[in-house]
């Protein structure tokens, strides 16, 4: 089990309550597939660096997670089809 953070960009456009069901969603996984949640941080809407979709804007969300090396790819999969969420990335952690 590795630890990883998880930075997300949810859609300006998404509704409040989507919104929540996405990153409910997102815990769910990792606890489904054996890994644990560490923290999630809503740092809220944010300027995006640059245009992504002609969307200027996101919701972010960091989430701190423990789980299997071979659980990140297919989750990165999900995420990349999943509806509302404009990117992703996973950041491994050094351990220490």
């Amino acid at each position: 089990m590795n630890k990883y953070e998880l930075l997300y960009i949810i859609a300006s456009d998404v509704s409040e309550e989507k919104r929540e069901e996405l990153i409910k969603k997102f815990s769910s996984y990792v606890e489904a597939k054996g890994g644990t949640i560490e923290g999630i941080d809503k740092w809220g809407m944010r300027k995006l660096a640059y245009p992504i979709n002609f969307k200027t804007e996101g919701y972010y969300v960091l989430m701190n997670i423990t789980m299997n090396p071979q659980e990140v790819e297919p989750m990165a999969k999900l995420m990349n089809i999943t509806e509302g969420i404009v990117r992703q990335m996973f950041v491994k952690k050094e351990s220490k």
